[in-house]
């Protein structure tokens, strides 16, 4: 849903400039107080105010010696995600829709998942007040941008007219594992094109890595089954326009560690070369299909 909306906003909106922003340390710096003083508006149960509490100021055992938590949610803690929802909808979102947007007189729309979120802008000098503003709103919720992963540039139909003029592409940007690039369709309309960004293809392909090696005494038959089942999960998420290529270069790799482990493993006692490999039923992964982005 975040990504169809961040789709709709640059495709059918007026979108010329996005802002990108990280959280350094996001769910290490949430501020107990304030995050009190937001529940304080929607919950009147004290039962559920004082477990909540609980929640917080549960602390972490680091070498036999137990650490009270003083900011931030609990790692791994069944509630921290929604405490860290609550938490950005308040210090965040309510800020931007009731006091910041409507003061532009442009179109500007948040779009936000967990703690990642960018912002779409018509006009490049409210995109620079809200990059002057949204400072100052985090520090004051104890939160801290990082300036190496915020920032904000040139994005959409006119952006990539702009940047053609001047033999230049318009710059990309990562969001929840997509990195977003300015393409055009065949028949020369402006659209998003998605591919997987470099960390979330490397983070699989070091899943995957891991796992051929450490099962390699399994029979191929029940290693095919299971990297068949690591692939649709990658492509389930990933399978979007733009990102079907990338996905087939992904594919190719994982056979191809797979085929030299294989080939290693059955050397000594029978030859198995990329030839026959190829040859094997058992050798076949599935391809990534396209999947519609829901609106």
């Amino acid at each position: 849903m975040a990504l169809a909306a961040l789709d709709k906003n640059i495709r059918a909106g007026k979108t010329n400039y996005v802002f990108e922003a990280d959280i350094k340390g996001y769910f290490d710096h949430i501020n107990h107080e304030w995050i009190q003083r937001m529940l304080d508006q929607r919950v009147d149960d004290p039962i559920v105010r004082r477990l909540v509490t609980k929640w917080l100021k549960a602390g972490v055992m680091e070498n036999g010696v137990v650490v009270l938590n003083q900011t931030g949610t609990p790692q791994g803690g069944s509630i921290s995600p929604l405490l860290s929802n609550i938490y950005l909808h308040y210090a965040l979102d309510v800020w931007f829709e009731k006091v910041f947007k409507p003061c532009c007189n442009g179109q500007a729309n948040l779009i936000r998942f967990a703690d990642d979120f960018v912002v779409c802008f018509q006009y490049k000098d409210e995109a620079m007040r809200f990059s002057e503003m949204l400072h100052k709103r985090m520090a004051k919720f104890g939160l801290e941008l990082a300036p190496d992963k915020t920032r904000m540039i040139a994005f959409g139909r006119f952006a990539e007219k702009n940047e053609a003029e001047l033999g230049k592409r318009p710059e990309t940007f990562d969001f929840l594992g997509f990195t977003h690039v300015c393409e055009t369709t065949r028949h020369g309309k402006f659209t998003v094109g998605r591919i997987p960004t470099k960390k979330s293809k490397r983070k699989f392909m070091d899943r995957v890595r891991k796992w051929v090696k450490a099962n390699m005494h399994l029979s191929p038959r029940q290693q095919q089954q299971k990297l068949t089942e690591m692939l649709n999960g990658y492509y389930q998420y990933f399978s979007l326009y733009g990102s079907i290529p990338k996905l087939k270069l992904i594919l190719r790799e994982v056979k191809l560690m797979w085929g030299r482990v294989l080939i290693r493993r059955r050397s000594q006692r029978s030859r198995l070369d990329w030839e026959k490999l190829a040859t094997k039923q058992w050798y076949k992964l599935p391809s990534p299909k396209l999947k519609l982005l829901s609106r």
